[in-house]
């Protein structure tokens, strides 16, 4: 006990940075446990798109939309999302990011909203490309 206590004193910055590093990946993983949204492949997007009529939003920016999106995907930015959560809080939502990671806050929002089936495209559009399925160019 002693050496450890020695080792704490002689080495308080790191022991610090990793204790603050240990409860910030507690804190993230305890935070997804508690959320209700899930990430799910390409392939299961395409099964909701197909037998449940899911609504794809893209979330990323206007230039990106226009250089490759996913067949009728809504491209609605992050900030008027709140019109979404009205008219298709009944079906699955599936957002769409570069790779997954911008729509998770985005996601969290919606289910607390009211939106009980959210889901996060896992990788984004990149996901979507690299499984080779088609991507609309343009509008």
């Amino acid at each position: 006990m002693q050496e450890i206590m020695q080792f704490i004193h002689n080495h308080t910055m790191l022991v610090i940075v990793w204790f603050v590093l240990f409860i910030a990946v507690i804190f993230a993983t305890v935070n997804h446990w508690l959320t209700n949204v899930r990430e799910i492949t390409s392939s299961e997007a395409v099964r909701l798109i197909n037998k449940e009529h899911a609504v794809m939003i893209d979330l990323r920016s206007k230039d990106d939309y226009r250089q490759g999106h996913i067949n009728n995907s809504l491209n609605i930015a992050d900030t008027s999302i709140k019109v979404c959560i009205e008219k298709f809080k009944h079906r699955p939502i599936v957002l769409i990011g570069h790779r997954g990671i911008t729509s998770y806050n985005t996601a969290n929002n919606m289910f607390r909203a009211g939106c009980k089936r959210v889901y996060l495209l896992k990788e984004g559009v990149t996901g979507w490309c690299t499984d080779n399925l088609p991507i609309i160019k343009g509008k």
